[in-house]
């Protein structure tokens, strides 16, 4: 028997189920604003533990002006958790690895959790991706900025100001984006009183999901499969006739370009200007290619490019592995996803939606 459908939103599309204070997704405009502030002025150049202090105000009593020695200490404080990442541990993927890890911090809901959480997977994902080479962990740096510390934590060496520089823009731009996936998850977990751990561990199982934080990988696949500027056509052309995603283009928001899309190509250009190289021209070859074909196969859908493009092209200039690249998106999203639990938690309201039965009714007595 075939199943009925439900004539509720597909995906709650267009439902409202949070007033919150932190940030709004407009996408017919293609903008995002953080407590107030414009992405466009918050990744010119404030730092993440800024950022974290913006995401807080208000919902935690004891947070002081500046974050970052409180943030510093507590990566040092989680470091002693890299001793339980045995072999087994390490043999399964990043995300994986760091959930497992973070699973063994205590639930609580103030502000000296929530920056454990906020320190555990910048604290845990370099310690993973070196076991995972055959490389002891590096502790970490508490005097360290937090963006520099994951980058030494990772490679074992001081990192230059532009690898600083992309990765404290890139945690700023994912921090927070309205009503996600994996921040509503934590708004659900968070409205049980379950604690911020509880809620930090399903958001980032939200997060794992391949249509959710787990999408830039495949771009690194796809750049790599096109090899050469002039090859870029033909390989998007064929994707589309097989009915394939182009990962890295579209947006259930967006309706024009993601605007963190654009927040994250300048320090792009600059790590490759640093090197000497890279492949970003390659990238935008590809990426005006794919824009135009998009454009006459599906004039009307707006495909622009979104987050995941330069993403991908980011954290491979900053030497992470694409395995490990839903770890980094952790790093940045799970300050949203503290301060979203705090303002459930301040609410008081246990989330519960209601839903339509469309099942067989049981036979009737004659």
């Amino acid at each position: 028997m075939a199943l009925q459908t439900a004539s509720s939103p597909d995906g709650l599309e267009g439902v409202v189920a949070a007033h919150t204070v932190l940030s709004e997704v407009d996408g017919a405009a293609g903008r995002l604003i953080i407590r107030g502030r414009s992405l466009d002025d918050l990744a010119a150049g404030v730092p993440f533990e800024a950022l974290v202090g913006l995401l807080f105000d208000g919902f935690f009593d004891d947070l002081p002006a500046d974050l970052a020695p409180a943030l510093g200490r507590a990566r040092a404080e989680v470091f002693a958790e890299v001793a339980h990442l045995d072999p087994a541990l390490a043999a399964h993927e990043p995300v994986v690895a760091v959930r497992a890890l973070m699973a063994r911090l205590a639930d609580g809901d103030d502000l000296a959790t929530a920056l454990r959480l906020v320190a555990a997977p910048a604290v845990f994902t370099p310690a993973v991706v070196r076991a995972q080479a055959g490389k002891a962990p590096v502790a970490p740096d508490p005097a360290l900025g937090h963006a520099a510390d994951i980058l030494r934590m990772l490679h074992g060496t001081p990192a230059t100001k532009e690898a600083v520089a992309g990765l404290d823009t890139y945690l700023v731009t994912v921090s927070d984006h309205g009503l996600n996936a994996s921040t509503f998850a934590a708004r659900v977990v968070a409205s049980t009183r379950a604690g911020l751990t509880s809620a930090a561990l399903a958001g980032l199982g939200a997060l794992k999901g391949p249509l959710h934080g787990g999408a830039p990988g495949p771009v690194i696949e796809m750049l790599d499969e096109i090899g050469a500027p002039e090859n870029a056509r033909a390989w998007i052309e064929a994707a589309l006739a097989r009915k394939e995603r182009l990962m890295g283009f579209g947006h259930r928001i967006y309706r024009v370009r993601d605007p963190r899309a654009d927040a994250l190509k300048g320090p792009v250009r600059a790590l490759a200007a640093a090197k000497g190289g890279g492949r970003v021209a390659f990238a935008e070859a590809v990426e005006q290619a794919a824009l135009d074909i998009l454009k006459a196969h599906k004039p009307d859908r707006p495909l622009d490019t979104n987050v995941e493009f330069y993403t991908a092209l980011l954290l491979e200039a900053l030497a992470f592995p694409p395995s490990a690249f839903t770890c980094v998106f952790a790093m940045g999203r799970v300050a949203g996803w503290m301060a979203h639990a705090r303002e459930q938690l301040a609410g008081g309201r246990l989330i519960r939606p209601q839903s339509v039965y469309v099942g067989p009714l049981p036979l009737q007595a004659a």
